[in-house]
């Protein structure tokens, strides 16, 4: 009898241990390892989160779920339930003369929240046949990376592709005390003591929040800003968020930067001297507090991936990865998302879609790129601001000045009317005059970030001035302001706030 023939398929080794490699576990790089691992692809993933110059440390998920906007927006809410309080009054409710807040039930509380989601993460990864490695890895060559774990072992592993989504670290400035002495975003949302009185050094939205939240959960709060705040967002609408902190009482010193920091006791917390310079005046203060938190910006976390070795091109003035369209870097096999590369939108649901489309363009036959244009976000402010698209000044700079009109109005929530809360809420389109495209949406307000969501679809989608006019508004709601804006900046007519989100 002849002898069977073996018609089975005998696979090829594989050239590398994997198909994919992403370094970095944040938002970005779970999403790019999770769908690159349904479409196929052997991969895995490798993170390690270096201690801060305090010592605070975190699990697996980057900067939004750690030490971004998840603890953020929990400590946000927390502050504005104050504001609930308060308003609860007027609506009737009768509640203690005088209410508390304890410091570390709320840490505590956002701490279990992140611990679970660390610890789903692992899971997700497991049950996708993703390998995760907590351990530190660098570029020996542009298939090999030397992972370096807690304990100080060492392994190499090879990979036919690689993602960089290492994101970035806060900034200290080079002065006397403040590694020793002060704090960044990365420790604010851990802290295992009240922080007290609280110098903010910043204007970003990172500054604005954190000192915002602060304030609302009690505590005295200065914020010191060297130039402008909002660096990047629409300065009209940043001066209103500046303003209405004002009101809520949290102090600006406005052209200060900090030179030293000192202790002058220590404990939880301890007291400190920060020494600071107007650079306009060379006028000199000090502030005597408790916190010093930096918030002046942030860093990729390039400097130790051996990226240059390997002719990675990288921005030696931001240590950003420069990349494509596709987000691929200047060696053909790696690729970069999220904060870390070059000239592109610092968000964790942009490093999130991003991700993906990569993976599906390198696993899944997909030609889909990232729109990093029509991208709404909102700074979590005591008074929201959401906003997506140009802001009016990118807006006037791109389309030209003589081709933008702005259509704007001030507004007051009902919910305000009976509280009698001082302030009003802003809205903002801006609009391309040659075809009435709306090409830049603005909200100063509460909930803003849930009203921007929505809204963002219709810039997706290219709509139009008169799109907005034939919507029919949700009455009474602060969102119908936008469907009946119709006082323009080059009419130069007055602003006046109307009650019910703008209506009659």
């Amino acid at each position: 009898m002849p002898p069977v023939e073996n018609t089975a398929v005998v696979e090829e080794p594989r050239k590398y241990d994997y198909d994919l490699i992403v370094v970095g576990g944040g938002s970005g790089g779970l999403a790019a390892s999770k769908r690159a691992a349904d479409l196929g692809a052997k991969v895995a993933v490798f993170d390690f989160v270096k201690p801060t110059p305090i010592g605070t440390t975190w699990g697996l998920g980057g900067t939004c779920v750690n030490v971004g906007c998840v603890p953020k927006k929990l400590m946000h809410h927390g502050a504005l339930l104050k504001q609930h309080i308060n308003d609860a009054k007027s609506y009737g409710w009768k509640v203690g003369e005088k209410e508390t807040h304890v410091w570390g039930e709320l840490v505590e509380k956002v701490q279990n929240h992140i611990g679970s989601q660390n610890f789903g993460f692992r899971v997700s990864l497991r049950e996708k046949s993703v390998q995760y490695h907590n351990a530190y890895a660098t570029f020996v060559d542009q298939h090999t990376v030397n992972a370096v774990d807690k304990r100080g072992r060492e392994k190499t592993y090879t990979s036919e592709n690689f993602i960089i989504a290492v994101g970035m670290r806060p900034n200290y400035p080079d002065i006397p005390g403040a590694k020793e002495y002060a704090i960044t975003s990365d420790d604010i949302f851990s802290l295992g003591y009240a922080p007290g009185k609280t110098v903010v050094v910043g204007a970003s939205y990172i500054s604005l929040e954190c000192g915002g939240f602060l304030k609302g959960l009690g505590f005295d709060v200065t914020i010191m800003v060297r130039s402008i705040l909002l660096r990047g967002f629409d300065q009209e609408c940043a001066e209103r968020v500046g303003d209405y902190m004002k009101e809520e009482g949290i102090e600006f010193m406005r052209g200060f930067v900090p030179t030293k920091i000192t202790q002058i006791e220590p404990g939880t917390p301890p007291k400190l001297k920060i020494e600071a310079k107007n650079t306009k005046t060379g006028e000199m203060v000090e502030i005597e507090c408790n916190t010093v938190l930096f918030a002046i910006g942030r860093t990729a976390c390039t400097e130790s991936l051996n990226l240059e070795k390997i002719g990675v091109q990288v921005n030696p003035k931001t240590a950003k990865i420069v990349v494509s369209e596709a987000e691929q870097s200047s060696v053909e096999n790696i690729y970069a998302i999220g904060d870390v590369i070059e000239g592109k939108l610092e968000l964790t649901p942009v490093a999130i879609q991003a991700g993906q489309l990569l993976a599906n363009r390198l696993f899944g036959n997909s030609a889909t790129l990232m729109d990093y244009v029509n991208v709404p976000t909102t700074v979590f402010t005591p008074l929201e601001y959401g906003c997506c698209g140009y802001s009016e000044e990118e807006a006037r700079e791109k389309f030209g000045k003589d081709n933008i009109d702005v259509f704007h109005n001030l507004f007051q929530p009902l919910e305000w009317v009976v509280s009698e809360k001082p302030g009003a809420c802003y809205a903002k389109l801006v609009c391309k005059i040659d075809d009435n495209r709306i090409v830049g949406y603005h909200v100063v307000a509460p909930n803003a970030g849930e009203m921007t969501q929505g809204f963002a679809l219709a810039l997706r989608l290219g709509a139009k001035k008169e799109d907005f006019d034939a919507l029919n508004g949700i009455h009474p709601t602060n969102a119908e302001v936008f469907t009946m804006l119709d006082i323009t900046k080059s009419s130069g007519k007055e602003l006046v706030a109307s009650g019910c989100g703008g209506g009659a």
